[in-house]
């Protein structure tokens, strides 16, 4: 059994399914660290600063609203905690997974798919690559 287990989530749909797995793995007084990670675009000579502020700020609505969601999951017994990250996703996760002691980081194989996973390579490989824990990777249905 874990004692503390790292969730990371992107919204997606296939994030869901970590949440099945990991009660099963946590022990009774382990805690679950829920991680969102916005992405955070800088301007150039082609886009106003306004407009990629305004991007920036959507996203790291996006990943609080995330989180909210995937902690409304649990049951209220369920000792869940809740950070919002910016930066590369990743990095943040290992980041995250060390400053918080974390012993297991359970990750969905895909999450968002389309030209967003294109730009962002695939984070689930970059983690496993990285970690410095136990991952989970949990296939998609």
């Amino acid at each position: 059994m874990y004692k503390k287990i790292l969730l990371p989530t992107d919204g997606s749909e296939y994030a869901e399914q970590e949440v099945e797995r990991v009660t099963n793995l946590m022990a009774d007084d382990g805690e679950i660290i829920i991680l969102s990670v916005a992405g955070k675009l800088t301007s150039s000579a082609f886009q106003r600063r306004t407009k990629v502020r305004k991007l920036n700020q959507r996203m790291k609505k996006e990943a609080e609203e995330s989180v909210a969601k995937m902690k409304k999951m649990f049951d209220d017994s369920v000792n869940v905690k809740t950070i919002v990250e910016t930066g590369f996703p990743a990095e943040k996760i290992n980041e995250v997974a060390e400053r918080e002691g974390a012993d297991l980081i359970i990750i969905a194989s895909s999450g968002k798919s389309g030209l967003h996973r294109f730009i962002l390579g695939s984070v689930t490989e970059k983690v496993l690559k990285n970690a410095n824990i136990d991952v989970l990777l949990v296939h998609n249905d």
